[in-house]
């Protein structure tokens, strides 16, 4: 059974200290890009912003970024960072001659989660999800809405002032996280998927027409040969729940169906969390954290379709 959860308002402003930036500057750098995650940087307009992965040759995602093009040279990519340091080296490894720059430019942004009333004032100049407006010299990347709430991610020069708007605990900013549905790899899920485990296919984070990146032909086979066999589903837990738990289903006690991948606590109380699992044990219910007769797992309504074809 598939439940809706209640819905609880989110509004204000939040700093997101669990996020950093990599910067990468120079004339090739949307081209360097281009050849290393999952989406087309080519195209990148200065109104848009990009949901891209960065895989291994196996098609495992390392990483995950929210991109955009903050000047004609200079690309900032956000991401969770317990895995920045990592996937910079990795990365910095296959500039070779190209002419781009990577650094770590975390100490020069402040990165803000607003969510709410704070956002429906700037309707005039919002736009759809993944795409990118400025005011002043913050940068807004219009986020996917939890339970039908606007959200947008805010990066901010740290000589400026945040933005507007009451205050936003954290906890509750991880919630619609959670309720938008939309995961960044963190180091739990460090190449444990491939990006359709994670429904990035679905949610703009996958383009099946440009050109070749790491692991790109195992992540074009998972989807038009119709091997993918696990996706991301929503449930909730009277417990609670963290990045890296098995779950299990209630008739195999031998071999986990599945993994939380984001997990925060629910203002109505419990947890709710996103899963990867199988489809196949998601659709014969039974779901069971930890073990097969561990804390139960009720699903709850996805907030987008699943994608089966691109």
């Amino acid at each position: 059974m598939i439940i809706h959860t209640m819905k609880t308002t989110l509004n204000g402003v939040t700093p997101l200290a669990h996020l950093g930036v990599i910067k990468v500057e120079g004339a090739e750098a949307a081209k360097f890009l281009h050849g290393q995650l999952t989406q087309d940087f080519d195209l990148l307009g200065s109104t848009e912003a990009r949901l891209a992965a960065f895989c291994s040759a196996k098609g495992r995602m390392q990483a995950s970024f929210l991109g955009f093009k903050r000047s004609p040279d200079e690309i900032l990519l956000i991401c969770n960072r317990d895995v920045l340091a990592t996937t910079l080296k990795r990365l910095s490894m296959f500039v070779m001659r190209a002419k781009a720059k990577l650094t770590d430019a975390s100490d020069e942004f402040a990165l803000f989660g607003v969510a709410g009333d704070a956002i429906k004032s700037l309707a005039a100049q919002a736009g759809p999800i993944w795409s990118r407006f400025d005011i002043g010299l913050n940068n807004y990347i219009s986020l996917y809405p939890a339970d039908g709430v606007p959200r947008a991610l805010v990066v901010v020069p740290v000589t400026e002032p945040p933005p507007a708007g009451p205050s936003l605990s954290p906890e509750d900013w991880a919630w619609g996280e959670v309720r938008s549905g939309v995961v960044l790899i963190s180091a739990p899920l460090h190449e444990a998927f491939v990006p359709q485990m994670l429904n990035y296919e679905s949610v703009g984070g996958v383009n099946f027409k440009k050109g070749c990146y790491p692991g790109q032909e195992v992540v074009a086979r998972s989807q038009f040969r119709g091997t993918l066999k696990r996706r991301a589903y929503m449930v909730h837990a009277d417990i609670l729940m963290t990045a890296g738990q098995e779950v299990f289903q209630a008739l195999d006690s031998e071999q986990p169906c599945g993994m939380v991948v984001q997990a925060a606590p629910s203002p109505e109380g419990g947890f709710d969390a996103v899963v990867s699992m199988q489809v196949s044990a998601f659709e014969a219910g039974g779901l069971h954290l930890g073990s097969a007769t561990g804390p139960a797992l009720t699903a709850t309504a996805m907030p987008y379709p699943l994608l089966s074809d691109i």
